[in-house]
């Protein structure tokens, strides 16, 4: 799993652009490990780029 900072330096974006995407709810899926903590598998970021590209 990753974390906010771990993906955003992935898509090269704040991991600020990151939150705002995850508030609106386009980003990639997120999974909460506890409040605070989100976390994102690197199969869902990944298909959430492709997604993009199509």
């Amino acid at each position: 799993m990753l974390t906010t900072s771990e993906v955003a330096k992935r898509l090269q974006v704040s991991p600020s652009t990151l939150s705002r995407w995850r508030a609106t709810g386009i980003g990639p899926k997120v999974y909460w490990i506890s409040q605070g903590s989100p976390r994102y598998r690197e199969d869902d970021v990944m298909a959430w780029l492709e997604g993009l590209s199509v």
